[in-house]
């Protein structure tokens, strides 16, 4: 299958590309590369460094799927330039669904957010729940997900609202929560916990990767929107459960700058046959294990908003 991913140079990119070249798949990964290329070079990977909002499809193979993942990745990021969020996912979508129907390509999987969502007081919070975004972030993840619907006749979409990723990647993320917990402990012996009762799910990185893949190969032809989370716990749980494995002390710090609380039911994906392999604990245990190894490094690329206050990209 020629697949063709956006944002592919990425935290989630640089698992997935592999599995999937490892299944004999042609990659062609469309990434501005801000934030480096960390992916292993193959004969059947074509990189190609562009904008998604410049992107022409000038692809003479034919491609059978997209899985787009690029987007300005989380609040604090989409908030340095509103306008540099909103043309990425929304317009530079718009253009991208529009030219892969043209092109005749069969199915489209667009990688939203559980933060949708915003704040949930219930215990399952499933697709079918009204989206209350409360940041700019959400906002334009809802927004393009109700663009990329207006096009379902015409293309087969899946729509995935993940939860927050965690482990270890070639490409590592320090901005999400299980991962930036983990990375202080082991660099400073402490955990910092902003307010600490904000519940957030988690799902480990193979499987958001495996996830994909799945999607990709599923016989379900029409247009639906999946959850893909799986443990649902505070900041404070989560950092008990670093404290487990690494020792530091946890300080908590009361704030009121990151609202969002809410659990993700996925059961619905789960009837379709996607089974998750791996955990939180799991998480943890391989950055101990890849932060002994020398993988774990103070890259400034791996800080993602600080990079791209950085890099002043407009």
């Amino acid at each position: 299958m020629n697949i063709l991913i956006t944002g592919g140079s990425g935290y989630k990119g640089s698992i997935l590309i592999p599995k999937l070249l490892k299944k004999n798949h042609t990659i062609y990964n469309v990434d501005t590369n801000w934030f480096g290329n960390f992916l292993p070079k193959h004969k059947n990977l074509f990189n190609i460094k562009e904008d998604v909002r410049n992107f022409n499809f000038d692809i003479k193979k034919k491609i059978h799927a997209i899985i787009h993942l690029a987007s300005i990745a989380n609040d604090p990021m989409a908030d340095l330039d509103k306008n540099l969020s909103w043309e990425i996912s929304l317009l530079g979508t718009k253009k991208l669904i529009e030219m892969a129907i043209k092109k005749k390509v069969k199915r489209f999987i667009y990688a939203s957010s559980g933060s949708v969502y915003g704040i949930k007081k219930e215990l399952k919070v499933h697709e079918n729940l009204a989206l209350e975004p409360i940041s700019l972030y959400n906002k334009v993840k809802m927004t393009t997900e109700r663009l990329i619907l207006s096009y379902r006749n015409d293309i087969e979409v899946f729509i995935l609202r993940p939860a927050t990723v965690c482990g270890y990647s070639p490409r590592m993320r320090y901005d999400l929560t299980v991962n930036a917990l983990t990375y202080s402990a082991l660099k400073k012996k402490k955990i910092s916990v902003f307010g600490g009762n904000q519940i957030r799910p988690n799902i480990h990185i193979q499987d958001i990767a495996d996830l994909y893949i799945f999607l990709l190969n599923t016989h379900k032809k029409n247009c639906d929107i999946y959850n893909a989370g799986f443990e649902n716990f505070s900041i404070l749980e989560i950092a008990k459960k670093v404290q487990k494995i690494i020792p530091a002390k946890i300080e908590i710090i009361a704030s009121k700058s990151d609202l969002r609380s809410y659990r993700l039911d996925s059961s619905k994906l789960e009837k379709i046959g996607f089974k998750r392999s791996k955990g939180i604990f799991n998480a943890i245990e391989e950055l101990n294990t890849n932060f002994t190894k020398g993988n774990l490094t103070n890259n400034p690329r791996f800080f993602s908003v600080d990079w791209l206050k950085k890099l002043k990209i407009s």
